[in-house]
């Protein structure tokens, strides 16, 4: 029976007006939007997606969704289970809900061999918060399994992986053997939207939380001293140019443009 592991992340939802976005300097975060609900990261929900296709192939697969986070994380577990896996495992701990993406990728790999075993680990190729992209690689590393990179189309079959990757001018296709890791980009596709019954059966799926005394660790162990996070200020200046005619203006313009320096 094919064990795949599913890692997501919620997220605030990058929908939401740029504005809206607020930072507490002090504190080196980036505070809730009031009244906007956090979402799954985009790339997450789509290795999920990944997961479920190997499932429609391989129907006795399990899929688990994994999740380190505090409790509000655990929507969306439920989001995850309703799109169809089978069970979820929320790592909440205050000590270690703001581990960076080391300690994130150590925290998942504890519990990971908790759950063994596994045949693959399914990440999103970022988090659509951060946008750093490494927990997938770091996890990889960790666990000693190979890892595969942003890929559109996942296949598991007679203990290999074959993934088709994006490059910036074409596809290639990999194969590796299971156990491994791979991070799913968005070319796969959009993710199905769970419907008002798998909602409902979603709500009956179990979930298992986990400590850092489950996983035999005591604090989130940063590589990462953040110095500061903070909104940049921008400003505008606007200088209209007029002339008598469309050449004079543009004399006029490559003047100003080299008295600037930008020329």
């Amino acid at each position: 029976m094919p064990h795949i592991v599913c890692c997501v992340k919620q997220v605030p939802d990058p929908e939401a007006p740029a504005s809206q976005f607020k930072v507490d300097e002090a504190a080196k975060k980036v505070l809730p939007i009031p009244g906007i609900q956090p979402v799954p990261s985009q790339f997450d929900t789509i290795g999920v997606e990944a997961a479920l296709r190997v499932k429609d192939k391989v129907a006795d697969t399990t899929i688990t969704i994994l999740t380190l986070g505090p409790d509000a994380y655990r929507d969306t577990i439920k989001h995850c289970l309703a799109m169809g896996a089978d069970e979820g495992v929320h790592i909440n701990d205050p000590a270690l809900n703001e581990a960076d993406h080391w300690a994130t990728a150590e925290i998942l790999a504890a519990a990971i061999k908790k759950i063994e075993p596994v045949d693959l680990i399914i990440c999103g190729r970022q988090a659509v918060d951060w946008d750093m992209g490494v927990v997938g690689s770091t996890l990889a590393e960790l666990m000693g399994f190979p890892v595969i990179t942003i890929a559109k189309e996942v296949q598991m079959e007679g203990g290999k992986v074959t993934v088709e990757r994006v490059l910036l001018d074409g596809f290639e296709t990999v194969e590796a053997p299971t156990p491994c890791v791979v991070t799913v980009s968005n070319e796969l596709g959009e993710p199905r939207y769970p419907q008002l019954r798998q909602i409902m059966q979603a709500a009956r799926k179990e979930v298992v939380t986990m400590t850092g005394s489950d996983l035999g660790i005591d604090g989130a162990k940063n590589r990462i001293n953040l110095e500061a996070l903070f909104v940049p200020e921008t400003a505008v200046d606007t200088e209209f140019i007029e002339a008598d005619s469309a050449k004079e203006a543009g004399e006029q313009l490559a003047v100003r443009l080299r008295e600037a320096k930008l020329i």
